[in-house]
């Protein structure tokens, strides 16, 4: 059985600023560039039944930069739509909102481009990436190219949590991997928010 390997893609001037970047298409930096590019190695060996991505550019370029050249754009592998949040660092929004979290609290309704999701849509779209996925784990390891709370909601919807555990996970940074397997049967992360140069032990 394949691991399914979760890449968030590379800094953009949002991430390193903390805006929340949902469906605003901000391109990579340098640095997310040369981070996306140091992917490529370490994916070179894996043996690959097929690569997804985000649509967003800055999804597709990481991917495109990592190697995965083949990566298919999958619309449910798009970030949670933040809505009237989509921009705000959480410190922005807490001045309006104290104490405002995301995972308990959500979003709020924006403009037409960014209409807000809740929590258990943005799952229902990451139950939908798994279930196109398990099936191709029998022939070898899945990569999937998202954004940080995708990722989050991803994996523990993979482990059969409810969304709301995601808020136990620390945040993917940017150009980093995590690894998805199975042990005994059961759903498992083997690695977590792997940063560039660095991989999981595979135990034989």
């Amino acid at each position: 059985m394949g691991e399914l390997i979760v890449i968030r893609h590379g800094q953009t001037e949002w991430s390193l600023s903390g805006r929340h970047a949902g469906r605003t298409d901000v391109a990579l930096t340098e640095v997310g560039e040369a981070a996306a590019s140091a992917l490529a190695p370490r994916l070179a060996h894996r043996r690959l039944a097929a690569a997804f991505s985000s649509p967003l550019s800055r999804a597709m370029r990481t991917a495109e930069l990592a190697g995965l050249t083949g990566a298919k754009p999958d619309p449910d592998l798009l970030e949670w739509d933040y809505g009237g949040y989509e921009g705000l660092t959480a410190e922005q929004i807490r001045e309006a909102r104290p104490g405002w979290d995301l995972w308990r609290d959500g979003v709020v309704p924006g403009d037409a481009d960014h209409p807000g999701e809740e929590l258990a849509q943005v799952a229902a779209r990451t139950d939908a990436v798994l279930d196109r996925i398990r099936p191709l784990l029998s022939e070898g390891d899945v990569a999937v190219v998202a954004h940080g709370h995708l990722a989050r909601v991803l994996t523990v919807r993979w482990l059969g949590l409810d969304a709301s555990a995601s808020r136990l996970l620390g945040h993917p940074h940017p150009g980093s991997l995590s690894f998805l397997a199975t042990e005994d049967g059961h759903p498992v992360i083997s690695a977590w928010n792997v940063p560039q140069g660095k991989g999981p032990v595979r135990h034989t």
